[in-house]
């Protein structure tokens, strides 16, 4: 038997006994990941309801406001009148949209409901009604005979809200029907049940399916957390949410399915087998025909190429033998230790250089600042002087301590890394609104001109107080450029599908040509007295740290324009925006 025959033989074996063991870890890996994200689709299909349940609330607690404050319904209600808010009642009931409208008088007692059900029982009403008039809710859950409605309990007054006086009370609902059942199945991409006080209001399951959940209801619904039921000879994870406790216990249990998970790991297990089985027979035909001495120097060759293109220096790269292949590897191995000391040359001078210029920077600027104060506080000395004049002096110490105060801060910003970012929830138009109010308490730009055009109100995670520095700049540079009487600038905000972009436009004499290459280096200043050259560069490094960009759009005789792009964080389901918002500041 030859080498190359041993060598198969014996890779056929190896690959054979890995491949069965790969099949077996990888179908326990899979199997456990599967069960592990149902478990994590199961919580985010609650969180999803969750989200939809607060939308539908807000809704209806402020329909319920809206209605409440008419002036119609509180003339209705100061006439007691039983036959007339009965007959009224019903031109208010279609108006507000709503399933079920139930008016009572001050003492609580229903006068008038109205629903698109008939069967809506007068006793249950009333005792609902009157255990929710103390709640202080905005919303709460209604059970009324097989209906099951969200509802709003709003005092009616008559006059002002602080006289407190009372005429009546509304009850404004929404109910959850089979519709909406089925709405929000498909939302939570789940089978949902809704209970009240142990009644089966509304389900996406079928009869026997529901048949033996009300007979497994003690262990199914025990558990706070997810827990494994069977019905009808499907497997599901089930968890339950409390909607409300009183005046009727309302839950919600939301249901995965655990067998379409067990239809994929079969059919992933075939497919694995199969393809095993040709990797299998291709690996034993190429090792046949290709021989492994001359394709490994190459592969190891190839392997240090690829990491020196992503700046690793340290793969190992050995040359085996004495052919050509062995002398190609050793020469790249001499160019990439010549190409490493020519780097660490190329940073060393970079970095000192940055070091000069930074300290020569600085050094004029603290000496520039440090001379007016203390020839300020000189002159301060002087008793002779009268306090208009020893105000005025105080006032030009403390601009050159701001000052240097901000050149502090300029420094520290650009020397702190991107972990220092504290993001939360919020939108770029508040930093945006601060910076303007902040360049409008100066006085030298009070005659400027600002405006400001905002589309959209997604959220992402940003560092609003970073955020806001960086419009500060911009709008700053933007002042100093523009004519301090007839200058102009805007700040418009757009959305886009994954991002926000933020112009600031100004109608200033321009960035020169052979300036705009440099605006973004630090410690670089043109025509300012006391610039600082750390504006730009402070700048365009939050912004990065906030996986954004800003760049110079555009720049000319007419004017300058500055994008700041920064990424939106993921839209919530089943919920869009399509507002535009457009605020001004002005003079």
């Amino acid at each position: 038997m030859t080498l190359r025959a041993k060598f198969l033989l014996a890779l056929l074996l190896i690959s054979g006994g890995l491949t069965t063991a790969s099949l077996v870890v990888v179908r326990r890996v899979v199997t456990s990941h599967i069960r592990a994200q149902i478990v994590q689709d199961l919580q985010n299909s609650v969180a999803t309801f969750q989200n939809v349940q607060r939308q539908r609330e807000s809704t209806l607690a402020h329909s319920g406001d809206l209605i409440a404050d008419l002036p119609i319904v509180r003339a209705l209600m100061t006439t007691q009148h039983a036959v007339t808010i009965q007959d009224v009642s019903t031109g208010i009931w279609r108006t507000s949209g709503s399933d079920l409208l139930v008016l009572a008088d001050a003492n609580g007692k229903v006068i008038a409901i109205q629903a698109n059900s008939i069967d809506i029982p007068l006793a249950e009403t009333q005792q609902q009604l009157s255990q929710s008039m103390s709640s202080s809710s905005p919303t709460l859950w209604w059970s009324c005979g097989r209906h099951l409605f969200e509802v709003a309990v709003r005092p009616i007054y008559l006059g002002p809200k602080e006289l407190n006086r009372v005429v009546g009370f509304l009850a404004l609902g929404s109910e959850i029907d089979e519709k909406v059942t089925r709405e929000l199945s498909e939302v939570a991409a789940s089978e949902v049940v809704f209970r009240a006080d142990d009644r089966f209001m509304q389900t996406t399951l079928t009869a026997i399916q529901e048949t033996e959940l009300e007979r497994n209801r003690s262990a199914a619904f025990a558990a706070v957390k997810a827990q494994q039921i069977q019905l009808n000879n499907e497997r599901f994870l089930a968890r339950e949410v409390q909607l409300s406790t009183v005046p009727v216990a309302v839950r919600l249990t939301v249901l995965k399915s655990l067998d379409q998970s067990s239809w994929f790991i079969s059919h992933l297990d075939r497919v694995l087998v199969l393809l095993g089985g040709i990797a299998l027979l291709l690996g034993a035909g190429l090792v046949w025909i290709i021989s492994r001495t001359i394709t490994q120097p190459l592969r190891s060759l190839v392997a240090g190429v690829r990491a020196l293109g992503k700046s690793d220096f340290e793969f190992p790269v050995t040359p085996y033998g004495g052919d050509e292949v062995a002398q190609l590897t050793s020469a790249f191995a001499r160019m990439r230790a010549d190409l490493q000391q020519s780097q660490r040359q190329l940073i060393d001078s970079e970095r000192l250089a940055t070091i000069g210029r930074m300290a020569s920077s600085i050094s004029h600027d603290l000496r520039h600042h440090l001379s007016a104060i203390i020839a300020n506080a000189e002159f301060l000395s002087d008793d002779r002087r009268r306090s208009s004049e020893r105000e005025e002096l105080y006032l030009e110490i403390q601009t050159a301590v701001h000052q240097m105060n901000e050149l502090i801060d300029s420094l520290l910003e650009f020397s702190r890394t991107r972990e220092s970012l504290r993001l939360n929830p919020s939108h770029p138009e508040q930093a945006v609104r601060s910076a303007i109010n902040t360049i409008r308490m100066r006085s030298e730009f009070r005659d400027i001109s600002i405006e400001m055009g905002a589309n959209g109100t997604s959220e992402g995670a940003y560092d609003i107080r970073k955020l806001e520095r960086v419009f500060h700049n911009l709008l700053l540079n933007a002042c100093e450029a523009v004519s301090p009487s007839t200058g102009k600038i805007s700040v418009d905000l757009l959305e886009n599908r994954n991002n926000i972009e933020i112009r600031v436009t100004d109608n200033g004499r321009g960035i020169p040509d052979y300036l705009q290459h440099r605006i973004f280096e630090p410690f670089f200043t043109q025509g300012k007295a006391n610039g600082t050259g750390l504006g730009l560069t402070v700048a365009q490094k939050i912004v990065e740290d906030h996986s954004g960009d800003l760049l110079l759009e555009s720049s000319s005789a007419k004017g300058t324009t500055f994008l700041v792009m920064l990424p939106l964080g993921p839209r919530k389901p089943s919920v869009s925006f399509g507002t535009s918002n457009t605020a001004a500041v002005t003079p």
